[in-house]
């Protein structure tokens, strides 16, 4: 028997979550259906056995900064947005803010923090020409309408060598904002760019007490309270198309018919799921690998104290898929520890992000995989070396993730974080009834995709209440 829904979301990442939310806020009967047995998608965590004396350890993925901070009672920026739609309480995040971050590259290094003074501080004293092209580029991206959902792709460089004549500065500004949201390679949509360098450096950085799971959390106990049926170990096989719209969603356990669908899978992996659509969508070439160091003990804030470095070896910022099996040029290095300075106690965590290639990765035999796994430990741990020299923490643990891991638990096509290069912000798809959300609708970042999901289901499967 065909069971019926008036929605179906695809995937319980953020912005699918969010989605089914707000259509369960309005009584719509929904179906949340995630192929794994946990929330999250790219913003999950995962754990290890056999650690801290036999027990077990959860480890957060994708979440390194929650962007677009807000100090309580804030109004109309994007996190008070997204919990006004969702009927959440600020306090319920229990939000940490970074020390400050910086921008490390060969010859300048430039800090930032949630106080936005402290960068243009920076920029004026370190690049002292530009100060007053810097206010007009400011003053361009405070009055962009980057929610803009008929917005055309327009290349981030140009617009900033509009601004600009230092080309090193231009490098540092976006390399933050490149490697934490942009599909494309060596540039970004200049939506995307002012989205970024809004809750960025303009909002800033927090972390939830307890990590991606306080997160999750919240919104899985939503979700419960306003009726969303979830369904994990469900994957979506096929989508059967009739009269330009889908007819029958064939799942692993049903076949389903629902009025709207919401699917946070990536547009190319939507498109798949549907044969006269398969191989249709522009896979994105960028993917990452991570290594995490778990020590004795926390750095004390005198041998380290920012919370994120961006490190570049060089003055030019080359953002691309890695030649070899990860690119050691860059990295992003963060100390989840110093979001809480206050506590020290306890055991110390770093975590050490690299640009990689899946292809290479994809292709490795089991043993090569484990060997060159190591490798890139010990890459890191140079680099730790390099980033916190004066830190004299003991190791205990070590674990690495990779391309093959994100396709293995996202299914992104090629391990792909930050999705296709073709978005759809207006969340159309070739079919009248099928939307896209999350990261290939066009926002970023977890508020981003939350305020993804809510929008495109008030725009779409909401409508007829409105």
């Amino acid at each position: 028997m065909i069971q019926k829904y008036d929605a179906v979301v695809i995937g319980a990442g953020m912005s699918g979550m969010a989605a089914a939310i707000r259509l369960g806020m309005f009584d719509k009967k929904v179906l949340l259906v995630e192929k794994h047995n946990i929330c999250g998608g790219l913003n999950s965590y995962y754990q290890r056995r056999n650690f801290n004396e036999g027990g077990i350890r959860k480890f957060d993925v994708g979440l390194h900064a929650l962007t677009n901070f807000i100090r309580k009672g804030e109004k109309r920026k994007p996190f008070s947005k997204l919990l006004k739609q969702l009927r959440l309480r600020y306090d319920d995040f229990k939000l940490h803010e970074q020390s400050y971050s910086v921008i490390d590259f060969a010859s300048e290094k430039i800090k930032f923090s949630n106080d936005f003074d402290l960068m243009k501080s920076e920029i004026y004293v370190k690049f002292p020409a530009e100060k007053d092209n810097f206010e007009k580029l400011l003053k361009y991206i405070v009055e962009f309408n980057e929610v803009n959902l008929d917005q055309k792709y327009e290349s981030s460089r140009d617009v900033l060598k509009k601004y600009l004549s230092n080309n090193l500065l231009i490098e540092m500004i976006l390399c933050p904002l490149l490697i934490y949201g942009s599909a494309w390679e060596h540039d970004m949509d200049f939506s995307q760019f002012v989205i970024m360098f809004k809750s960025i450096y303009l909002e800033g950085f927090s972390r939830p007490e307890g990590g991606v799971r306080t997160i999750t959390k919240l919104l899985e106990d939503k979700m419960k309270d306003v009726g969303v049926e979830v369904s994990y170990k469900e994957s979506v096989e096929e989508l059967i198309i009739s009269d330009n719209k889908v007819s029958i969603i064939k799942t692993s356990k049903r076949e389903i018919e629902a009025k709207y669908i919401f699917s946070s899978m990536g547009l190319p992996e939507t498109y798949d799921l549907a044969a006269e659509s398969r191989g249709s969508g522009v896979v994105g070439a960028m993917t990452f690998l991570e290594t995490l160091f778990v020590y004795d003990r926390k750095p004390e804030l005198t041998e380290f104290d920012p919370t994120i470095v961006f490190y570049n070896n060089s003055d030019t910022y080359h953002y691309q898929k890695a030649q070899e099996l990860f690119d050691s040029s860059s990295a992003v290095v963060c100390c989840p520890d110093n979001y809480e300075a206050h506590q020290r106690d306890g055991e110390g965590m770093f975590r050490i992000t690299y640009m990689a290639n899946y292809d290479k990765w994809n292709n490795l035999s089991k043993e090569e995989y484990k060997t060159q796994k190591s490798l890139v430990a010990d890459e890191a741990r140079k680099l730790m070396n390099r980033i916190a020299p004066e830190f004299g923490g003991e190791l205990r643990f070590t674990d690495v993730f990779s391309p093959t891991t994100i396709k293995k638990y996202t299914s992104h096509l090629g391990g792909t974080v930050y999705g296709s290069t073709e978005k759809s912000r207006d969340g159309k798809t070739k079919y009248s009834n099928l939307f896209v959300i999350g990261t290939d609708q066009g926002f970023l970042g977890i508020v981003g995709a939350m305020l993804s999901g809510i929008s495109i289901s008030n725009l779409y499967g909401l409508m007829e209440q409105s």
